[in-house]
């Protein structure tokens, strides 16, 4: 039986990558809302944004390196990263999320059971 702290460091790692992916996302896309804004000031705000996704992404492999190989974390947050930019992209950017675009991402999820599935 898994005790509660080493449930949590199955659980805080992909929630600290989703949390992540959110400010990241924001960072390097948010900006094309406001094109009108001069380049580098875009920049500038990016990187401040993108401070706040180092706060979590580094924590979250370190804690999370501990019951994830580096190859699973790496697959676990390029699958989140691509959930947080689809829901990004329609709510934000106001993008039509197709069927291709669909089943282009469920490949890539298929994928990346393939990390996780068995030993070896």
């Amino acid at each position: 039986m898994l005790q509660s702290a080493d449930l949590w460091r199955f659980i805080a790692p992909p929630l600290m990558l989703v949390a992540s992916n959110v400010f990241m996302t924001t960072a390097w896309y948010g900006h094309l809302k406001f094109k009108s804004t001069p380049l580098l000031l875009a920049i500038v705000i990016s990187w401040g944004i993108a401070f706040f996704e180092y706060c979590l992404a580094v924590p979250a492999n370190r804690l999370g390196s501990s019951v994830y190989s580096t190859v699973q974390l790496k697959t676990m947050q390029e699958v989140i990263t691509l959930c947080v930019f689809a829901g990004f992209s329609m709510l934000y950017l106001g993008e039509v999320f197709t069927w291709r675009y669909a089943v282009g991402f469920a490949l890539i999820a298929l994928g990346a059971a393939f990390v996780f599935y068995g030993n070896g």
